[in-house]
């Protein structure tokens, strides 16, 4: 099946991209938080060392808040919490973080919340088929460093009622909140020369799924034009052994390869 494949929903052209920007704007009387938590994590005995993954799964214990646990390419720790009302969604990722902050303590590791890994060079440890054609498609150096060395705080608000609102405020705030949280001014043990040079990483890897969506008329149709010139990362392909997912590296845009790919057997995917 040819297009973009987005959760459950595929999308072949132009129009179905407009659709699926529109449902995104349904709005809805909802007004949960949702909370996604990224840590670099530290071996208390040697900082500069990497710690595998496999080290710090094993070291978690139950999160009696029912966050999700998942880790980035590099082993950052990733903790999401149940979305929910402000005061609970808040009380229950907290709960959780001191679960695992107290276990990881125990073993020997500590959980850092900072933006850029302020010591270790970028080393991959995931290597599914996706990160394979992400490294890829990104590149060096900026590919590495926001795969395998930052960390975020990243908050999901429901749109509410009104939707427009909501999506005015979000993009005014960026700037302040970017400023409010920037905490990474080291890289490789040095200074980079920012104060968020997690910021500066995100900038620089790739403007079309990176830059903010401009605020600017209609925001439909913006976010439509955003993802139709977002450049197309990876093509998903079944074989024998499964799924294998092939970069892309010719500059096309989603808009250009849903044009094109009319006969080809291809699934692209495209992930900001």
């Amino acid at each position: 099946m040819n297009g973009l494949v987005t959760g459950e929903t595929s999308i072949r052209d132009a129009a179905e991209v407009e659709d699926f920007a529109r449902r995104c704007f349904g709005g809805g009387p909802g007004d949960r938080l949702g909370i996604e938590l990224e840590f670099l994590v530290f071996d208390l005995g040697s900082p500069a060392r990497q710690v595998p993954l496999d080290r710090v799964a094993a070291a978690l214990p139950p999160l009696p808040g029912g966050s999700r646990v998942t880790f980035e390419p590099g082993g950052q720790l990733e903790l999401s919490g149940p979305a929910g009302p402000l005061p609970e969604a808040v009380a229950r990722v907290a709960a959780d973080v001191d679960a695992a902050r107290g276990a990881l303590r125990e073993a020997g590791l500590a959980l850092a919340g900072a933006g850029l890994d302020p010591v270790r060079p970028a080393r991959r440890q995931l290597r599914l088929p996706r990160y394979d054609a992400m490294a890829a498609f990104f590149g060096s150096p900026y590919g590495p460093l926001m795969m395998c060395s930052t960390a975020s705080v990243q908050v999901n608000v429901d749109l509410g009622e009104r939707p427009e609102a909501r999506w005015e405020r979000a993009h005014l705030l960026g700037p302040v909140l970017t400023a409010a949280f920037a905490n990474s001014p080291l890289l490789e043990g040095g200074p980079c020369g920012w104060m968020s040079g997690r910021q500066v990483v995100w900038e620089r890897l790739d403007p079309t799924r990176t830059a903010p969506v401009p605020l600017r008329g209609d925001p439909v149709a913006a976010w439509r034009d955003y993802l139709l010139d977002a450049r197309v990362m990876l093509v998903r392909e079944e074989d024998g052994d499964g799924e294998r997912c092939r970069p892309v590296g010719d500059g096309s845009s989603l808009r250009d390869w849903l044009a094109a790919s009319r006969a080809a057997p291809v699934r692209p995917a495209s992930r900001r």
